[in-house]
């Protein structure tokens, strides 16, 4: 008989008791959304399996915590990586799509908020009250009222977008185009993308220093790292990495001062000196990197290796994978939250 995982409120409960001889909850918690089962698996850093799995739609990505809830993007547009003839695949399904609203205490979907058509990421407001979703398949940037749970505008990108970052400040959201290899940068007071900056090829990711004076954009196949001066909203340096690496997610510290950035096919995950504009460390870390977080005291690394169905965790301080966790099918997105 196959044997039944505890709920997470249970979980959870368990680790907040202050009974006699047991130890303390975990400070943190991370989430994984698995774009091949349609789930996410949550994991107790501490524990060497997930605690627990919950269902959220089809192709789980662009992952996101807010007000104590978990937001996800979900698409019924099927998988279409580079070199697939597109017109084999089957058509979508449009119904699925939507950004899943996840209540951890009932653990699960309470809400899917429509989010424009084949949403992949996306950034939440500073006040909690917008969200900036990409739309792959529409090559737009739908504006979301969460409240409403409706769009108020779409504002086209660039095909293929795919990185969604909100400034420091709250005034700008940058949003990468795959194809085109550009950052829309969007004035969020006016709604309107105000500047297109030309970056490298399959631009993927977007990470800004803490504060707002630089960002750093994620060139997956020139194996680059584009630097933009966001006052003057334009490219100041480029920084190269090894050849072969697919540089993709984007982690940066809370002092601003390492970026880590993982790249795919390359399985590594390299630190860049952000003052310094180089790679100052390489660690490898699995099969495709792709979603990467960090702890938030900023000594471990999370990273979801999608063919291997698994997360790493990396120790910074030694730089190395100290255990792996299994997760679903086709790990995509990570993120934090606290539990305190």
């Amino acid at each position: 008989m196959k044997k039944r995982s505890l709920g997470l409120a249970a979980v959870l409960a368990a680790l907040a008791s202050t009974a006699c001889n047991r130890p303390a909850g975990p400070a943190y918690l991370v989430y994984v959304s698995n774009e091949g089962s349609g789930d996410m698996t949550v994991i107790d850093p501490n524990q060497p399996q997930s605690i627990a799995t919950i269902p959220l739609g089809k192709r789980p990505r662009g992952i996101h915590a807010g007000g104590g809830l978990i937001y996800v993007a979900l698409s019924g547009s099927p998988a279409a990586p580079p070199g697939v003839d597109e017109s084999t695949l089957p058509p979508p399904d449009k119904s699925a799509d939507g950004i899943g609203v996840v209540d951890l205490a009932q653990q699960k979907v309470v809400r899917k908020l429509f989010g424009g058509s084949d949403p992949e990421q996306f950034a939440i407001g500073g006040d909690g009250k917008l969200m900036y979703v990409a739309n792959e398949d529409a090559s737009g940037l739908s504006i979301i009222d969460l409240a409403e749970g409706k769009v108020l505008k779409t504002l086209p990108t660039g095909a293929e977008p795919e990185g969604v970052t909100l400034s420091p400040d709250g005034k700008f959201v940058y949003v990468t185009s795959e194809d085109e290899g550009t950052v829309a940068v969007v004035d969020t007071a006016a709604a309107a993308v105000v500047k297109t900056i030309k970056v490298g090829r399959r631009p993927r990711s977007v990470a800004f220093l803490p504060d707002g004076s630089r960002a750093f954009v994620t060139n997956e196949n020139d194996a680059s790292v584009t630097v933009l001066d966001c006052a003057r909203q334009e490219v100041s340096s480029t920084i190269a990495l090894d050849e072969g690496l697919k540089p993709m997610g984007t982690a940066m510290t809370k002092d601003g001062s390492r970026l880590y950035v993982s790249t795919g096919r390359g399985k590594k995950v390299v630190a860049i000196d952000t003052a310094a504009g180089k790679v100052v460390a390489s660690i490898e870390v699995g099969q495709r990197p792709w979603g990467i977080a960090l702890s938030p005291d900023g000594k471990l690394l999370f990273t979801a290796n999608g063919p291997s169905n698994d997360v790493s965790v990396v120790d910074l301080v030694s730089q190395t994978v100290i255990r792996k966790i299994k997760t679903g099918d086709r790990p995509w997105g990570v993120v934090v939250l606290s539990n305190k």
